[in-house]
């Protein structure tokens, strides 16, 4: 029931057979589709998705990831700095969750849905019409009224892309009110026929703007003459009562208490923005035990069951539960639409409760609908409703929970506060933010040297084996900053290496050193404010603070704050530099570039805190010692060449781990956390890294001087030639994920020591720089392939599509 083919039956078969529907085009399209038909007089059949999750139970895992993924398309379609502009618009009810998880693939852009439930005190901010739906007429209602005024994308999201009425509508009634120079139509499905392909098009060249269409699989479906008056007769022959009431007038639901954040919207119905995502985040986890704690013992198979326009908070609660426990959790949602219900593998709607609308609705009562959940074998099922529908038809005879207790054994309710704009829903007041950690008593560096804008989390065991953190962050089951690899414990041999490198690079390095401070010095701010990106920037802001002091007398401020992949910035830190700094001073510091998605990360970052906040001034560019992917002009060099405080993790960074952003451990006002590992003291080589490169700069002033002279002259904007060579390397060794490849010395011998390598791309003829490289491969059984004209030094390869099968039982790497 689960599926759009069941046991190799097309769940749109019956239809198709009976009514000579033809559904043609992309390969996956029955994979994701199947047909039913609707008792409705405008249309006679309905294209039933099999991961939207509104009328078949589906994973929530896949329900979220169909949205997000369309999200992630658009973001790369528009660019970051467009889509930091847009705002993203989905259609009710059907379309509300997954224009929300686009717009969570979209990353930077607010969230709003059209409703059809009006709201007293709010004004329509505009509206439309969906001419072939049983009922038509969409409000919107942000909260904030400037939310759709701009120039910047609008992204309309709806479940399918059938005829393009509703979209022209949508856009026509809104451009005369907010004219854009761009749209973008995003929908699971393009079913347009040839007639209707050209419409949108057309309609761009009319308004005098740029209409993109992004779409998961598209076809077509094929209509003999006379299907409207086939398919009324079909559903007249094969329709049913429903069954009587169930007479379970004393059923009690186990009630859940969420604790639902004071004030977070329940949805986007008056707008969600980046800072609301934020904030779900971080209560999901929570939230989602409470749901688990009160599920019966025993239950296995649960279903997350939504309500019309309220899809994504039962979504990510469904998510959550499905990802945090061992059960089998399915998720789908009520709806105001009528379908006929045909009990035929064939037929994508096996199964149909009818129950009266328990939410004073505006245009009177009526019937409601839950598809495909009775017979389904749930163990128990959780009801999440917003509390304006939390009334007495809800707990009627025949209302939804009593119709649900008929068909399981145990049902739960969860009641999502109904978001009211106004006064009361404004955000609570932030507290004051600890000053920052500093050594000894967190890392091994002294006081002065760096402050430390983290929470200690080193009573907490966040370590797991580096093949179950591969398995979980490629699978999407958790994300890299949840948990820290063990950390790499070196050899005699590997740690004589580092010895060696450092004695042979530490001139080298304070060359570049002096050379990136001179920039920052003359071209930043005269008295730059250090904000390195930790760790691997930490000893590089220190090594820069320390030249200031050398050459000029400087004792420049610095800072370690956290950056997350995926995630951004820790946005705490930056309210706290901008309260005692000013923001312009402020100069971000990383060891090195490789392809440069850090640096895409911070600007991102900083576009959605200036949008956030209102807090601006911060520059996203960042200094490096080394820039081989040409990602920034802050630089001290462009070569790629080892940094030996790459061969090391925490023992040459101050004994600090990678920071960690995981949401019942770094809550809304927190800092991101990290672990001081004060038990591998012995092992610490931190200070001895800065002294001995700090010990070269009287010797490299000349230099130093020449090469800054050198680099004022010299046109340093950002090629991104490492970009392109990560894409190049992606495709030609069938990877097609660039999060996998990691180019230079400094990101493949992170691979070697935190991830699950694959291969390693070596330039023919590298030399010294690469035998901590050679000799980590080797330990790990990873094979090292000279590559002629290589952009890098090396490449690192992450093993794509990991499984722990993919290594032996020794952890080793298996050649695929």
């Amino acid at each position: 029931m689960n599926n759009a083919v069941n046991n190799g039956v097309w769940s749109g078969s019956w239809v198709a057979e009976r009514l000579g529907v033809q559904l043609v085009g992309d390969d996956t399209l029955t994979d994701l589709l199947g047909l039913a038909l609707r008792r409705n007089p405008k249309r006679a059949h309905l294209l039933v998705s099999n991961v939207l999750g509104k009328h078949v139970p589906q994973s929530p895992t896949v329900v979220h990831g169909a949205g997000y993924g369309l999200g992630r398309r658009v973001r790369d379609l528009l660019g970051d700095e467009e889509a930091a502009a847009a705002v993203v618009l989905g259609y009710a009810e059907t379309a509300t969750g997954l224009g929300h998880c686009v717009a969570d693939g979209l990353g930077l852009a607010p969230y709003l849905h059209s409703t059809r439930r009006p709201v007293p005190g709010v004004a329509r901010a505009g509206g439309f019409e969906e001419s072939h739906s049983h009922a038509t007429s969409h409000l919107l209602l942000p909260e904030d009224p400037t939310l759709l005024v701009g120039d910047g994308p609008l992204v309309l999201v709806d479940d399918e892309f059938s005829t393009g009425n509703t979209v022209l509508n949508t856009i026509r009634e809104l451009h005369e009110r907010y004219p854009r120079r761009r749209y973008v139509v995003v929908a699971l499905v393009d079913m347009r026929s040839p007639a209707d392909a050209g419409r949108l098009d057309d309609f761009a060249r009319e308004i005098g703007a740029r209409v993109d269409l992004v779409t998961a699989a598209t076809g077509t479906v094929r209509l003999p003459d006379g299907v409207l008056e086939k398919g009324q007769e079909l559903v007249a022959r094969h329709e049913t009562p429903p069954p009587a009431p169930t007479g379970t007038a004393a059923l009690r639901p186990t009630r859940v208490d969420l604790r639902w954040p004071a004030g977070l919207p329940d949805g986007g119905r008056h707008g969600f923005t980046p800072a609301h995502r934020t904030r779900l985040e971080h209560a999901l986890p929570a939230m989602a035990a409470r749901l688990a704690q009160a599920l019966p013992d025993g239950a296995r198979r649960v279903l997350v069951l939504g309500f019309e326009e309220l899809m994504y908070a039962p979504l990510r609660l469904a998510r959550e539960l499905e990802q945090t426990t061992g059960l089998e959790v399915r998720y789908s949602t009520t709806t105001r639409s009528p379908v006929l219900a045909v009990d035929d593998p064939g037929y994508a709607i096996r199964t149909r409760l009818v129950f009266p609308a328990h939410d004073d609705p505006a245009d009177g009562p009526g019937e409601r609908y839950a598809y495909n959940v009775a017979g389904a074998g749930f163990d128990a099922v959780v009801t999440v409703v917003d509390s304006t529908a939390d009334t007495p038809a809800l707990h009627a005879p025949d209302g939804l929970l009593a119709q649900l207790a008929a068909q399981t054994p145990h049902v739960l309710l969860a009641v999502v506060p109904s978001y009211t704009p106004g006064p009361l829903a404004l955000p609570e007041r932030p507290p004051m933010l600890p000053e920052p950690l500093r050594g000894p008593a967190f890392s091994s560096y002294a006081p002065e040297e760096v402050g430390w804008l983290l929470q200690d989390l080193s009573d907490v065991t966040l370590e797991a084996p580096t093949e179950e953190r591969e398995e979980a962050i490629q699978s999407g089951g958790a994300h890299y900053a949840e948990s820290l690899p063990v950390e790499y414990q070196p050899s005699e041999q590997y740690q004589a290496l580092f010895h060696s490198a450092l004695a042979e690079s530490a001139g080298r390095l304070a060359q570049a050193v002096g050379a990136v401070t001179e920039i920052v010095l003359a071209e930043r701010s005269p008295r730059p404010v250090l904000v390195s990106l930790a760790r691997a920037g930490t000893p590089v802001g220190i090594l820069m603070r320390r030249w200031a002091h050398f050459r000029h007398g400087l004792e420049l401020p610095h800072y370690a704050v956290s950056i997350v992949r995926g995630r951004g910035i820790d946005a705490n830190a930056l309210r706290w530099l901008a309260r005692h700094h000013d923001p312009r001073d402020v100069v971000f510091v990383d060891g090195w570039t490789g392809k440069g998605a850090i640096t895409r990360e911070l600007a991102t970052a900083i576009r959605e805190f200036e949008t956030t906040d209102g807090i601006t001034g911060f520059d996203p560019e960042i200094a490096v010692l080394a820039d081989p992917g040409s990602c920034v002009r802050t630089y001290g060099t462009r070569d790629d060449y080892l940094i030996p405080s790459a061969c090391l993790n925490s023992t040459v960074s101050g004994l600090i781990s990678r920071t960690v952003l995981r949401a019942d451990l770094v809550g809304p006002h927190d800092f991101h956390g990290a672990k001081h590992y004060r038990e591998l003291a012995g092992s610490d080589v931190s200070v001895a890294f800065l002294d001995a490169v700090s010990a070269r700069f009287p010797d490299v002033t000349d230099a130093v001087d020449a090469t800054a002279k050198d680099l004022f002259s010299t046109d340093r904007t950002p090629t991104w030639e490492g970009w392109a060579a990560v894409e190049r390397i992606s495709e030609e060794y069938g990877i097609h994920d660039v999060n996998l490849v990691k180019p230079g010395v400094g990101e493949t011998t992170r691979v070697l020591l935190r991830r699950v390598p694959w291969k390693i791309l070596a330039r023919a003829g590298a030399g010294a720089d690469l035998d901590h490289v050679r000799l980590l491969a080797e330990q790990r059984g990873v094979p090292v392939e000279e590559v002629p004209e290589l952009p890098y030094t090396c490449v690192g390869l992450i093993h794509p599509k990991y499984t722990r099968g993919a290594t032996g039982a020794d952890g080793r790497a298996v050649n695929l």
